[in-house]
């Protein structure tokens, strides 16, 4: 197993341990304020220091992580769950009016910066993290539609397809027991890269405060609260950011893991 696999899984475990861990326990409570304790630096009462509300700042990253992980997992989830469908009748049904539909679909998503279309979605229905989850998704749609057309055009002209289409197997059938089982391996690569790039979404969105809002912590909120106080109290903007870059850096050094692991041709060198 290649190092960046394991650094990458122990990095995506212990922020999902932490999640985890925030619904049954926590240093301390992050809805109460010690004004006293305001911006403390890092000590063995409060490893990560404290905010400008003296709330223990290691608390607020475990329960903020739990934030970041639901959004961007649930928002991967509506762009698998729709994304791969389309995908899959789009290869099915090449060239047809159904194709030129989706793809064409596909372009007009793509033609908007993810963050862009994040954020007029959540300025039109109003900030929140359910509405943060449906704009990370809508865009996950193409990406996932796109992966699944492609990698599944290159099956249909492989001599089992054409089996399965003799044998009488209609196109959904042969989708779901043949295709799909066959690029399982790229959808769940590409699905930590979108989860890495929905924990910065949900960041940005935030940031800008179109996120999860108070009383709800969140790694972006965060960091736009210490933007002011980075020159007074550093810990309480380099705490939130490292913490994103570490997430981002596990989810993607799995993701690229994941993809040397699963891929047959390698499979075969390393037997």
């Amino acid at each position: 197993m290649k190092p960046s696999l394991i650094l990458g899984l122990a990095l995506s475990a212990l922020f999902l341990l932490a999640a985890l861990l925030s619904y049954l326990w926590t240093p301390y409570a992050i809805d109460t304020m010690a004004i006293a304790d305001r911006l403390k630096p890092p000590s063995m009462a409060h490893p990560f220091g404290t905010d400008h509300f003296g709330r223990d700042m290691l608390s607020m990253i475990m329960v903020g992580a739990r934030t970041s992980i639901a959004v961007a997992l649930v928002a991967v989830g509506i762009g698998m769950g729709l994304g791969v469908p389309l995908g899959l009748a789009a290869a099915a049904r090449k060239g047809s009016l159904l194709d030129e539909v989706i793809m064409r679909g596909n372009d007009l998503v793509f033609a908007f910066p993810s963050l862009v279309i994040a954020i007029l979605i959540t300025a039109i229905f109003g900030p929140g993290a359910v509405n943060a989850i449906i704009a990370i998704g809508i865009f996950n749609i193409p990406v996932f539609a796109r992966l699944t057309r492609g990698a599944a055009l290159s099956l249909w002209q492989r001599e089992f397809i054409m089996a399965a289409r003799v044998s009488g197997k209609s196109a959904a059938r042969i989708s779901a027991e043949h295709i799909l089982p066959n690029i399982a391996n790229l959808l769940i690569v590409q699905g930590t890269i979108q989860f890495s790039l929905g924990i910065l979404a949900e960041a940005g969105l935030s940031y800008v405060g179109l996120g999860a809002q108070p009383p709800i912590p969140s790694w972006g909120r965060m960091l736009a609260d210490a933007q002011t106080m980075v020159a007074l109290a550093p810990h309480v903007a380099l705490v939130p950011g490292l913490t994103i870059v570490a997430m981002v850096l596990g989810l993607n050094l799995l993701g690229d893991g994941l993809r040397d692991w699963l891929d047959p041709r390698l499979r075969v060198l390393r037997t």
